[in-house]
């Protein structure tokens, strides 16, 4: 049988004290007699007693918790996120929360209302691919609970996130793919509510510009980021009178799909045609026809700094000190080539 919790109460009640006078003795409080806090805390350290932790953070209107709102952890991507915010958390002294919308905008409002319920002490989130309004989001900032962004960033000034160079990334993949002899190039893009997709689409017609190669828009597809969509772009693609010799896709899971795909086509996956997609993901390792080149987003970098901006900003209200001015961190993604 388990031993029995000690209480303050029980303390109170040995010692014939009340249970204000033992909570302040235990704190060493200035008005509480020497002799009297050596008598109850000698009797607390004999029957174990151990501090309700809950009870003081509720006091302290904390809970030594941060919430983390993610699309789906099965993606390898915001796995290696979750580490990044971890370790932050874990240099901090703090638990983190997990929930996952998979890309419900419904769940995602569903989980912001039990981490505000739970009080957790901020929030980092990516958002989910659908969520176009951002009050759910923006409302939970009047609790003083401070918000983050990172990766899928709504497309708002007066909040702070942390994301990828989408354009940077998408020109150094277009140029590769130009250098190696490729002039239609293709793109199966993500929905079009995403903020990424649209930088994605633009960077990559600039970089065609730049090169003097002529823009044909029925070389863009999209797809939701399943399996079943992004088969019908690569079909849309490749029933074209003047099919892509090269796709650029979203991400890796999106381009290991179309690779399979084209692969059942008879075709010779960077012969017939080649891929470059984003994120870089160790899962193409393992693969035996990964994409020629992905463009690294370093979603471990992204989420850890993240996760300190919300450090940074616990600290100021610690302070008292006025709001600072909002946070747009962008890292710089990098052109990874996995092969020629």
């Amino acid at each position: 049988m388990p031993n029995k919790i000690t209480t303050l109460k029980e303390i109170a009640q040995r010692l014939n004290f009340s249970v204000s006078t033992v909570s302040r003795a235990l704190h060493n409080h200035p008005s509480i007699g020497l002799r009297t806090t050596a008598q109850v805390q000698k009797l607390a350290k004999e029957l174990n007693y151990e501090p309700n932790q809950s009870a003081l953070l509720f006091k302290q209107q904390k809970t030594n918790t941060i919430g983390v709102i993610l699309p789906n952890l099965k993606e390898e991507f915001f796995s290696e996120a979750i580490n990044g915010i971890e370790d932050v958390a874990k240099q901090n002294k703090y638990s983190v929360l997990i929930g996952q919308s998979h890309d419900d905008v419904e769940q995602e409002k569903q989980i912001i209302n039990a981490m505000k319920n739970q009080r957790v002490d901020g929030l980092v989130i990516s958002i989910s691919k659908h969520t176009k309004n951002y009050e759910h989001l923006i409302a939970v900032e009047s609790y003083n609970i401070p918000i983050v962004f990172f990766d899928r960033v709504p497309e708002l000034s007066n909040i702070n996130k942390v994301s990828s160079d989408i354009s940077e990334g998408t020109r150094q993949a277009v140029e590769f793919l130009i250098q190696n002899g490729h002039k239609r190039i293709g793109v199966i893009n993500g929905p079009a509510e995403m903020k990424s997709c649209m930088e994605r689409t633009n960077a990559y017609m600039e970089a065609l510009q730049k090169k003097r190669i002529k823009i044909d828009l029925s070389l863009i597809a999209t797809t939701d980021l399943t399996q079943e969509k992004t088969c019908q772009a690569m079909e849309e693609l490749l029933n074209l009178k003047h099919p892509p010799t090269a796709i650029l896709t979203i991400n890796d899971y999106v381009a290991l799909d179309a690779i399979q795909y084209a692969r059942k086509a008879k075709l010779k996956i960077n012969k017939d045609i080649c891929f470059v997609s984003y994120a870089n993901l160790p899962i193409t390792n393992y693969v035996e026809f990964p994409p020629l080149a992905s463009v690294e987003q370093f979603p471990y970098q992204q989420a850890k700094k993240a996760a300190e901006i919300v450090f940074e900003l616990l600290k100021r209200q610690k302070k008292t000190e006025g709001k600072p001015m909002f946070k747009n961190i962008i890292i710089e993604g990098k052109l990874v080539i996995h092969k020629k």
